[in-house]
């Protein structure tokens, strides 16, 4: 599953990338390619690339990272000036082959590929209503949904095959479904990404050299070289064909909704080096970590990150604090997520794995440590010892985030609520257990307050349990709180 247990990190679900240049150019597998690669940080269980010469639809996915998976030989079999990638976690579908993305099918329409970010908060009464029917799935991922309900919309007066009747199925398919998707589609003579209208999760858009690219984040386009142009809009369509790209809204199907747009990408998902919602993630979170530096200050000698994600809060911290900042931990780059300890004896070496303290840095001084969350406690309860074995006098734990209390539906792998150490311990109960001298957390407020916008512009529920969307089946344990309907 997504939900990194060694590390105790929630994992996002997917990255989707897309090249349109049909008729210019050759290598848009190529470009693809290297777009999943600046990607691989939101997915490393499988990824895929479908591409299309104009006539017909080539695809290839497998298990694992983007460079295991694609070599030379392989993207010479993906043809064509256009493509779409994916990169997966799993969160909706076990880890097989058969779940990876981007799904590949030819249904009355003619051909579509579709790769999805998200996930579908109805997908499961939408299954069961379409096996009813006749529906024979082939995946138990939620994107599959989208095609089947693509496959049951009439032609009308489109022409079967043609940009319009595929937008006709797409718009059909996504008035019947709820939940957080961005989505690239490609057909054999277009590409077009859907964003849903509450905006959960991130899609941009970019231009190369004329042709058009949408990505899951800007880090993408810079490693092609491609210019930034703007965000895809929460609620927008994007059809682009031989005749340009246009744009259009979706129809809301139950009245207009809040803007509810994932505040985690921010705190740890997204890349540092990109844009998101329009601000710099690492300006955002040095932000954060000046604002944890007002909020709970203590008198220490240096800062240090829990790497990779805290070290932009941690520079944060210490410059508002005026503690020195320094590296006390440094993480290894070449373990496998899928690493299993082969004994039970050995099991407590999974964190060492991946990090190590810097003895120099950390003997006779008072550290403050800063990670951007704690899930279950388990990481940083081993992370705290480590530095105390490493000879440091205190240990002042510092979370770039408020405590994460509540599970995710909207494309997030994250435990049970039963497993959140704050859902079930106070904050000098979760001190107490990961042994810390103190420990502190932003407080909403103070994340917004950081991030300088509005919170009804963005979803929250992993913090506060307000869920903006119900889901009609797999309800959480604990009652649910719908906001912004």
């Amino acid at each position: 599953m997504g939900y990194d247990a060694v590390y105790d990190k929630m994992k996002d679900e997917c990255g989707v990338f897309g090249v349109w240049a049909l008729g210019q150019s050759t290598e848009a597998a190529n470009f693809t390619y290297l777009g999943l690669h600046a990607l691989q940080h939101r997915g490393q269980e499988s990824a895929g690339i479908v591409s299309t010469d104009g006539s017909a639809l080539h695809v290839h996915r497998g298990m694992g990272l983007v460079a295991d998976i694609f070599n030379a030989g392989e993207l010479a079999k993906l043809p064509g000036g256009a493509a779409i990638g994916h990169v997966r976690y799993s969160t909706a579908g076990a880890s097989h082959l058969k779940n990876a993305q981007p799904i590949a099918i030819q249904y009355a329409g003619g051909a579509v590929a579709v790769a999805h970010n998200g996930n579908l908060v109805n997908a499961e009464t939408l299954r069961t209503e379409l096996e009813a029917a006749g529906s024979i799935f082939q995946t138990t991922s939620d994107t599959e949904v989208i095609l089947h309900l693509m496959a049951r919309v009439r032609p009308g007066p489109a022409v079967p095959g043609s940009t319009e009747h595929h937008l006709a199925a797409i718009r059909a398919a996504l008035a019947r479904v709820s939940g957080a998707y961005s989505l690239l589609f490609l057909t054999e003579r277009s590409m077009i990404g859907a964003r849903d209208p509450q905006g959960f999760r991130p899609l941009v858009l970019g231009k190369l050299k004329g042709n058009w690219v949408l990505a899951s984040e800007t880090t993408a386009l810079d490693l092609i070289e491609a210019e930034y142009v703007r965000e895809i809009a929460p609620g927008e369509i994007v059809v682009i064909d031989e005749k340009g790209l246009r744009s259009e809204k979706l129809e809301p199907t139950a009245g207009p909704r809040r803007l509810a747009r994932c505040v985690f990408e921010h705190i740890y998902f997204a890349r540092p080096d990109s844009i998101l919602f329009g601000r710099s993630v690492h300006e955002v979170r040095s932000s954060f970590g000046a604002q944890l530096a007002k909020d709970h200050p203590v008198e220490a000698d240096v800062v240090i990150a829990v790497p990779d994600s805290g070290v932009p809060a941690a520079v944060g911290y210490a410059r508002q604090s005026g503690i020195p900042y320094d590296v006390g931990l440094v993480r290894s780059h070449y373990i496998g997520r899928t690493f299993i300890e082969p004994q039970q004896s050995i099991r407590h070496f999974g964190v060492k794995l991946k990090l190590n303290a810097v003895r120099g840095v950390l003997r006779d001084k008072r550290v403050v440590v800063v990670d951007d969350s704690i899930v279950r406690g388990t990481t940083s309860r081993k992370i705290v010892k480590m530095i105390r074995d490493a000879g440091a006098k205190e240990v002042h734990l510092r979370i770039s985030s408020p405590p994460t209390a509540w599970p995710c539906y909207y494309g997030i792998d994250t435990p049970t609520r039963q497993e959140l150490i704050a859902a079930t311990h106070s904050e000098p109960e979760i001190r107490d257990y990961v042994t810390a001298d103190s420990l502190g957390y932003l407080s909403i407020d103070g994340l917004y307050a950081a991030l300088g916008e509005a919170r009804q512009g963005f979803c929250d529920a992993c913090f506060t349990g307000e869920y903006v969307l119900e889901f009609p089946h797999s309800r959480p344990a604990a009652p649910l709180r719908l906001v912004g309907a």
